[in-house]
């Protein structure tokens, strides 16, 4: 399927060199790909936000049904692209076709959550409307009818996640949630998988055709340019940001939004350590079994998943589970990872955290090729993790770090100095589990989502779920990212009185 290398903008195809180029880039062959994509001038990009704001106008007066129709009509779409999509995403990711099967099955699924949430809920987002009748004989005064509902925010600015090409990204969540909100999307596609963008969003144009939308609904950015970013998220059209990256990055998009007439929310998803905590029993008792789920869990797409396993809080002397992971992890291949720039931070993280006093590599994965990543275990004790503000950090990549506790006490310490985090694991016997009830109330004020004996990768797309947490995992703790409540960030109260 040839690529175009283009934006979609109000359902044309526009770009060229005059704006600058860049290419894809190859993880498996450490080399560019040879399509060429064009930077979105500033022109063209006013030209999509416009777009999207007349779009505004009549998609916020579309029924829910008409919206679900879309959505699955977009999800259809996406299947419609068949073995193509997977081979182009193969190609920029190297991530194994299994993973992106599953994850594009996730992907329709969620466009097809959201849509089956407005059939049920006809009235207003996940049936949320509360109706309060009038009582004229009321004293002193008379009761007014009064009706709570919710209306669209406008046009939403989404950019896609590098980790996730399909479930966090053109089409993914954030997308999918606004679009069922009723809020037209401009998608800031990732460089890390421009070409799955752009297949992906020839399914959402077929389907905005076939649907009769207003082709201002969804746009689709190409651009390598931090300059297009912040035009995106300055344009006062624009009423909602959904972000999932780094930190800096997010930080310096917050200052632009900062500087806007009118504040807008910005969700952003920024990550996560995830800590694990191994109760003392569950160590002993356990050891291999343990061990062995905390590595797979944290070799995962080789450690890129948001909820990446990467602190394990450990009870000091279990000996028998420290070697089972040391085992575990010597065996480990070495993988690719996203990007050149995220393989060369994580070996940059690495080589530091290698030089830190009081710490030791428990575990060091083989090293295939220079330009792969290898698994890194490393162990230190609870006192010089809590001195040692860089151990406190993420490590985007196949590294964890266990820390040693001597007592409940200490442990309580550990999880008392914990920055928010988007999930966290209690794994104990139901002896162990009988006496964590101040630890579990504890760690539930620094998660999103508290875990019991089971791995934090994996996150179910349900009405249940809730994928966030309090700062820095995300910008707003009282919101998701995934789940169909995710459809709430894109809408706001009104009361209707008669």
């Amino acid at each position: 399927m040839t690529l175009t290398g283009q934006s979609l903008v109000a359902g044309q195809w526009v770009g060229d060199s005059a704006n600058g180029e860049f290419n894809a880039f190859s993880p498996a062959r450490n080399e560019p790909l040879s399509t060429r994509f064009f930077n979105l001038s500033a022109t063209e990009l006013d030209g999509a936000i416009a777009a999207a704001q007349s779009a505004f106008y009549e998609y916020r007066k579309t029924s829910f049904a008409q919206r679900a129709d879309f959505l699955t009509c977009i999800a259809d779409h996406i299947l419609a692209l068949g073995d193509a999509l997977l081979d182009q995403t193969h190609q920029e990711t190297n991530l194994p076709m299994m993973r992106l099967q599953g994850e594009r099955m996730r992907t329709v699924n969620q466009l097809k959550a959201f849509a089956a949430a407005l059939r049920d809920n006809p009235e207003s987002p996940l049936g949320l409307k509360v109706v309060d009748e009038a009582d004229a004989t009321r004293a002193p005064l008379p009761k007014p009818h009064t009706e709570l509902n919710y209306l669209p925010l406008g046009p939403v600015a989404v950019f896609g996640a590098s980790n996730f090409p399909y479930a966090f990204s053109t089409l993914g969540g954030d997308t999918a949630a606004a679009l069922a909100a009723g809020c037209p999307v401009i998608v800031k596609n990732h460089t890390a998988h421009p070409g799955t963008g752009e297949l992906m969003a020839r399914a959402a144009l077929a389907a905005m055709k076939e649907c009769a939308m207003p082709l201002g609904v969804f746009a689709m950015v190409q651009s390598k340019s931090y300059d297009t970013s912040h035009q995106l998220v300055a344009a006062s059209a624009i009423k909602a940001v959904g972000f999932t990256g780094s930190f800096n990055v997010a930080s310096k998009l917050q200052a632009t939004i900062a500087k806007r007439d009118e504040p807008i929310p910005f969700y952003g998803e920024l990550g996560s350590i995830n800590p694990q905590v191994i109760l003392p029993n569950k160590a002993i008792d356990h050891s291999q079994e343990i061990a062995q789920s905390l590595c797979q869990s944290m070799l995962m797409g080789n450690g890129q998943f948001c909820t990446s396993p990467g602190l394990w809080l450990i009870p000091t002397g279990c000996d028998e589970l420290e070697a089972h992971i040391t085992a575990c992890i010597n065996d480990a291949p070495s993988d690719t990872l996203l990007t050149p720039g995220i393989v060369n931070t994580f070996k940059h993280q690495i080589a530091a955290r290698s030089q830190l006093d009081k710490v030791s590599v428990l575990g060091e994965g083989k090293l295939g090729q220079a330009f792969h990543a290898n698994a890194h275990v490393f162990a230190c004790n609870a006192d010089d993790y809590l001195a040692t503000p860089a151990l406190q950090e993420e490590v985007f990549g196949p590294a964890a770090l266990v820390v040693r506790y001597d007592s409940e006490q200490q442990l309580m310490t550990l999880v008392n100095q914990l920055q928010g985090q988007l999930t966290a694991s209690v794994h104990g016997t139901d002896g162990d589990l009988t006496k964590a009830d101040s630890l579990i109330e504890a760690l539930q004020y620094k998660v999103g989502r508290l875990i019991k004996n089971q791995m934090p990768t994996g996150v179910e797309v349900c009405g249940s779920m809730n994928h966030g947490g309090p700062f820095p995992s995300s910008t707003d703790v009282r919101s998701t990212s995934v789940g169909t409540n995710a459809m709430l960030r894109f809408v706001r109260p009104i009361c209707y009185q008669a």
